[in-house]
């Protein structure tokens, strides 16, 4: 990333302030015309204020949603990516929203390159006590690693599950590798 200038910055800590400024029960079209601004700079302190932003429980769940579409689709530093992937994982684990769950398991298959997502996608995808779709999620998302020494390890596991299994053993026929006997 490169560096910004002083006028820039000054920019940036102006639209960080109005979107602070915005309470809680705010017009969400209001807070994401701010963030639409905002995430024009190529500022180190626009990726963290947006992690801020989509780990925030209280925050709006559009404008969440919106921070987690432009943090799994924008252009991020090595230190960035493990960042957002660590706000992402916490938020498909511990969300309290199901659809914002659900569109982290998906990004996540954007940053399986970075320790603990595999993990943390294959614990979901095995718990039968989570809704199929976030678990399906999760699975497609482990389907994108590719053949990985511990995706195949996680789908060789879930090849035995009841509601995934067949998809697992798809997908490791796919890679030409077969589920355990």
């Amino acid at each position: 990333m490169w560096s910004a200038g002083a006028h820039e910055m000054d920019n940036v800590e102006q639209l960080i302030q109005a979107f602070s400024a915005y309470g809680p029960v705010s017009s969400p079209a209001a807070k994401l015309d701010v963030l639409m601004d905002l995430e024009r700079f190529r500022d180190p302190r626009v990726v963290s204020f947006l992690v801020q932003v989509l780990r925030d429980p209280g925050e709006l769940s559009e404008v969440r949603m919106h921070v987690l579409k432009r943090l799994r689709d924008g252009p991020l530093t090595a230190d960035e990516r493990f960042t957002v992937a660590a706000a992402l994982r916490e938020l498909m684990l511990h969300g309290s929203r199901i659809d914002l769950r659900l569109q982290a398991a998906l990004a996540l298959g954007e940053f399986t390159d970075i320790c603990g997502v595999l993990r943390a996608l294959g614990s979901l995808a095995l718990a039968p006590q989570e809704l199929l779709d976030l678990r399906y999620f999760a699975f497609t998302s482990l389907e994108r690693a590719g053949s990985t020494a511990e995706c195949v390890n996680l789908l060789r596991q879930l090849s035995d599950d009841e509601m995934l299994g067949r998809s697992a053993q798809s997908a490791l026929a796919r890679w030409h590798l077969d589920p355990p006997d």
